[in-house]
């Protein structure tokens, strides 16, 4: 039985993988981005120099990042996608709307993370622990536009946050434009009406002030597979536990519980 939001955690599959840097030339800065991005995780992160690439078998791929698990590669990106899409970014882009919705990128490597436990800080402490978060919100966002229809509920902890964020606000415009079935949860301390038109949920309890999930369920006549959820709660000031799933049977189980109980 489901209580909680919390509980949820104990339901991931929390895979035992881990990142392996094929990197013959980027610089030791982006080595240490690389580092900052998963230091303190669940997930280690190796260098296989110039020496090693061969036993690899990875052939002559270099400046490359790869998602392993119990030996076999999952997944890879270069380190150019990682730069591009999230080491260099920083998330007043998506506040502002600079990054559109339709840019919005997850590496591979990252994406395969998905029901890997992360504890993640927000700035000043880190700034790019949260952004990762950020990033993933956003890439569930852009799943719900692309599919046009389906629900999203998302929480904001404030309100006033979609308000004040002129990105944000863009973002949760186009998607009831595309005809999502839109459900935002949080404090409500700003006037519904300066929001997009979508569902507003209010309350004052933990969940509408501690909580920051995007769940997405695509529409049950579709036969798209693109169900997505991140769920993620304040521990203590600005740290958040949280987890990302592409699982069907597990976003559909996340988003019924906040219907039914947020």
């Amino acid at each position: 039985m489901t209580d909680s939001l919390r509980d949820f955690f104990d339901d991931t599959v929390d895979p035992d993988r881990n990142l392996v840097v094929l990197d013959r030339s980027s610089p030791e800065p982006v080595r240490n981005m690389l580092n900052s991005l998963v230091e303190g995780q669940p997930v280690s992160l190796t260098e296989i120099d110039s020496k090693e690439l061969d036993s690899t078998g990875e052939g002559a791929e270099t400046d490359m990042v790869l998602l392993v698990e119990n030996g076999h590669v999952l997944a890879r990106s270069t380190l150019d996608e990682l730069l591009e899409s999230v080491l260099l970014i920083n998330s007043d882009l998506y506040k502002t709307g600079a990054i559109d919705l339709g840019d919005v990128v997850l590496p591979d490597v990252l994406k395969g993370l998905d029901e890997v436990p992360f504890r993640v800080e927000g700035y000043p402490e880190s700034h790019k622990e949260k952004l990762l978060l950020i990033i993933v919100s956003r890439v569930i966002e852009r799943i719900a536009a692309e599919t046009g229809g389906g629900t999203l509920r998302t929480s904001f902890q404030r309100l006033s946050r979609l308000y004040d964020e002129q990105g944000t606000y863009d973002v949760y415009d186009t998607l009831h434009n595309r005809g999502v079935d839109v459900h935002i949860y949080g404090v409500g301390d700003v006037d519904p009406s300066r929001l997009p038109p979508v569902t507003v949920h209010t309350g004052d309890t933990y969940p509408y002030q501690k909580s920051w999930f995007v769940v997405f369920t695509p529409p049950a006549e579709s036969d798209t597979n693109d169900y997505a959820a991140l769920v993620a709660l304040e521990d203590r000031p600005n740290v958040w536990d949280g987890f990302w799933t592409f699982r069907p049977e597990f976003v559909t189980r996340i988003e019924s519980y906040i219907a039914e109980n947020i």
